[in-house]
């Protein structure tokens, strides 16, 4: 049996102002690289892109406006089997609204999924349908942001399902719920699907992760050990694309599977080398065919590393990776699909993943011929021009869109 606490807390973000004195003067002493030969960042994230946003945090980022704008959300706190799990609420404006789970990824929790809940909870307030009105719940996955400190070093996205779940049945009295996941969150929906189906109304995805992801000989490798077949004779662009595909993804899945404590203890001390490493996946992975600084503020990018580095959780958050591994995924069930409950996708084609596709047709049939489509009741599938990696975040409005689609006649 899971054990709750039985008071669900409101919840303020107020930081110490000695944290944030203490996180100013680390700034004001960061040691810059000379970071030689890397006008175009051939190495990396280079110090010229790095140093102003550094300088900017040190004097001029006002976190209490920040704190000011997280703030205007309803939040609350709990603690689950001993873990602590933040989440904003808002209650739907509907006849019938639908609890919904928005689930987020690495690195990108909280506000990267805020400009969702006003229009799904209350869509005639947005042009939309009153009758299509959700009950949003945005949970901070353990170990991320708020939902810290956590006293165990085990948790993965399976362990943190049975945390949701107990969240969304003991805690706040739902019967059913639906979910919205991407990144690391669609494993979580994944594992909640295949586990608690009887308790899900139905699932949405910005990523088609599938559990048992990574349990496999070669798993700090993104590709698994295999190559496109057709890479020696393909295209130059589709070579360039290939190739792209793995200097985007490649060193994330690799250094937090093989070394995420070592790692952990540098960006835990210094402010500046965990905002290059976050500041790198945001960067490289939003739309590729966007302009990264029209859609991500200097502002919105200070605010996520501040949540990263007043809550110490840049480690838990990477922990979260090999414990895929340490702590392996395994079926309650044999039935087909591994996930049951209907399930809709939004596909957005800024992202490298996967080459060679450009049209939304493309990438819709990419995604039907694929390797995941077997595991999933697929019944709503959608691709998009515009937007990257952090979807919910880069193209709000597709994910609006679909998910009601998704939800519609399961009410």
């Amino acid at each position: 049996m899971s054990n709750a606490s039985q008071t669900m807390m409101p919840f303020t973000v107020d930081v110490p102002q000695g944290v944030l004195d203490d996180l100013r003067a680390r700034l004001r002493s960061t040691r810059f690289d000379a970071d030689l030969d890397n006008e175009t960042e051939y190495y990396g994230l280079s110090t010229a892109y790095l140093r102003p946003l550094v300088e900017y945090w040190a004097d001029g980022f006002d976190w209490r406006a920040a704190e000011m704008r997280l703030n205007g959300y309803e939040q609350y706190k709990v603690e689950i089997d001993g873990t602590p799990v933040h989440f904003a609420r808002k209650a739907g404006k509907g006849p019938n609204p639908v609890p919904l789970l928005i689930l987020h990824g690495w690195p990108w929790p909280g506000e990267f999924s805020y400009g969702l809940i006003d229009p799904l909870a209350d869509p005639a307030s947005h042009g939309g349908d009153p009758s299509d009105a959700f009950d949003v719940i945005v949970p901070t996955l353990p170990g991320f942001g708020w939902s810290t400190p956590v006293g165990r070093g085990d948790l993965n996205y399976w362990k943190i399902a049975d945390i949701i779940n107990t969240l969304m049945t003991d805690v706040l009295g739902y019967e059913k719920y639906g979910s919205l996941g991407s990144d690391y969150g669609a494993l979580v929906n994944s594992a909640l699907g295949h586990k608690y189906g009887s308790r899900i109304i139905a699932l949405h995805y910005g990523h088609d992760l599938t559990p048992g992801v990574f349990q496999h000989d070669r798993f700090w490798d993104l590709t698994a050990g295999a190559r496109y077949q057709s890479f020696d004779a393909a295209s130059p662009q589709l070579r360039e694309e290939i190739l792209k595909l793995h200097s985007t993804y490649a060193s994330h899945v690799a250094v937090h599977m093989l070394d995420a404590q070592t790692l952990t203890h540098g960006l835990n001390d210094s402010p500046a080398g965990m905002l290059a490493w976050l500041l790198q996946r945001w960067k490289k992975w939003s739309d590729k065919n966007g302009d990264f600084e029209a859609v991500f503020s200097p502002d919105f990018i200070l605010t996520q590393a501040t949540i990263f580095w007043v809550t110490q959780s840049i480690g838990s958050s990477i922990r979260m990776y090999r414990n895929m591994v340490r702590y392996p995924w395994t079926p309650v069930h044999d039935r087909q699909p591994t996930v049951e409950p209907p399930a809709g996708f939004t596909l957005l084609l800024g992202d490298v993943y996967p080459p060679g596709v450009h049209t939304i047709e493309e990438r819709v049939a990419a995604f039907e011929s694929g390797p995941t489509r077997g595991f999933f009741n697929a019944t709503n599938v959608n691709a998009h021009m515009r937007g990257g990696h952090f979807g919910h975040f880069e193209n709000p409005e597709a994910f609006i869109g679909d998910v009601r689609t998704t939800f519609r006649g399961l009410r």
